[in-house]
């Protein structure tokens, strides 16, 4: 796993707000205390900061209350690490989402696809031939979106990667995406990262049949010392999931689903055929 400041910044928040809530203090009492404008306090415990003041999380541990040395060192010393840049700000023109900060602090994610083959898991060609179909974009912006779903990729093959679970519907193989030379060097690409110890690649095949999973993609990441997250895309914007009761429905769909899916030996020798048909 990768340091992450987003996850960093989240435990941050996470902690303010318990803290806040154990005083008995609402965001507006708070604040006044404080001499702070509400949305300041709303926004720290809603982890729509950027880069924490060292000084305001000073003064917010003297508020409520914190004297124990030991958590005001650790906290503070979240807040220093939060401040730092992960190597995705160099994409930040491309990137739409922190679902790649967060994927860099996580230890487990789990992912389910249904058109498409997870972006983690793409091909350099796979991902050009994706971006192109959209027709709006010009080929240098394109190559700007590829060369940062492959540096985003580089989590997976790390020291310490996170673990990937990937469901993938087998109407994502099937779909010829780019042509067939593309998808050909893309299922090898899947059998290949299928070997890796920290992937398992399993296919849900069509006999499958309805399932409660066919509503669209999402992704689960668990992380170390941090609750789960759940992230899911719709038409028009990226929805960010954090209730426990978000987690269980999700996680039950999830676990649902691979009941349903080929085993991942079964898998990777489903994936062989596609390359043989792909082939001939």
């Amino acid at each position: 796993m990768v340091n992450s400041p987003t996850v960093k910044r989240r435990r941050l928040s996470q902690a303010f707000r318990q803290l806040r809530q154990e005083a008995g203090l609402s965001v507006t009492e708070a604040a006044r205390r404080l001499e702070w404008e509400p949305s300041k306090i709303s926004r720290m415990e809603r982890n729509e900061w950027k880069l924490p003041s060292v000084h305001d999380i000073r003064l917010m541990l003297d508020f409520y209350g914190v004297t124990d040395e030991d958590q005001r060192e650790a906290m503070i010393t979240l807040a220093r690490e939060s401040r730092q840049r992960g190597w995705w700000e160099k994409y930040q023109d491309v990137f739409r989402t922190s679902l790649p900060d967060f994927e860099a602090g996580a230890s487990v994610i789990r992912t389910w696809e249904v058109v498409l083959i997870p972006g983690l898991l793409q091909t350099e060609a796979y991902a050009k031939a994706v971006w192109r179909a959209g027709r709006v974009l010009d080929e240098s912006l394109i190559e700007r979106h590829v060369q940062a779903r492959l540096a985003r990729q580089e989590i997976l093959t790390n020291e310490n990667p996170p673990t990937l679970l990937a469901l993938i519907d087998e109407a994502a193989l099937r779909k010829s995406i780019g042509g067939a030379e593309v998808m050909r060097e893309q299922i090898n690409h899947l059998i290949a990262m299928a070997a890796r110890p920290n992937i398992t690649i399993q296919v849900v095949p069509d006999s499958a049949g309805a399932h409660p999973a066919l509503d669209g993609a999402f992704v689960i990441l668990d992380f170390p010392n941090d609750p789960s997250l759940i992230y899911t895309v719709t038409v028009t914007e990226n929805l960010w999931l954090e209730q426990q009761v978000d987690y269980q429905r999700y996680g039950l769909i999830y676990n649902h689903v691979m009941t349903l899916a080929l085993s991942p030996e079964e898998s990777v020798r489903y994936l062989a055929k596609l390359v043989e048909q792909l082939t001939g």
